[in-house]
């Protein structure tokens, strides 16, 4: 199974190692085209030898190939809002992850989407717990 999961990088990257841990556990349920956004080495400023027009064609070349999504929601991104809208319209079933001990609030667009899954969780079991029960549902 193809996985994409999404999490902000020009965002903020204070949630990259929950990012890479999520990645690695989900590489027990399939290929994540997306692995490059847990990478440590990976800033704030994005992949900053590709061009905006390349990342986006890339990404949705992966997202169209993907089955299922899942994202780290909880540091705020313009560029995983626009990824889920696009996987809402292309019918991939969707997980959508938020730490509830962020001090944020995650917005109600994607929490009232009936196309998108939204768990919280606390820890790291947790949101493994989440995952789990959501590749059991397929």
């Amino acid at each position: 199974m193809d996985i994409y999961f999404g999490a902000s990088i020009t965002g903020g990257r204070e949630n990259q190692a929950s990012a890479k841990e999520l990645i690695e556990f989900l590489k027990s349920f399939g290929t994540v085209l997306t692995e490059h956004v847990g990478d440590p080495g990976l800033s704030a400023q994005g992949e900053a030898k590709l061009d905006g027009k390349t990342v986006h064609e890339r990404d949705v070349a992966w997202l169209e190939q993907a089955q299922v999504v899942i994202a780290e929601v909880t540091t705020p991104s313009l560029g995983v809002g626009y990824e889920l809208g696009r996987a809402v319209a292309l019918g991939k079933p969707i997980l959508c992850l938020f730490n509830n001990k962020s001090g944020r609030t995650l917005s109600r667009i994607i929490s009232g989407s009936e196309g998108i899954s939204t768990k919280n969780y606390e820890s790291m079991e947790e949101a493994k717990q989440h995952i789990e029960e959501f590749f059991k549902k397929l």
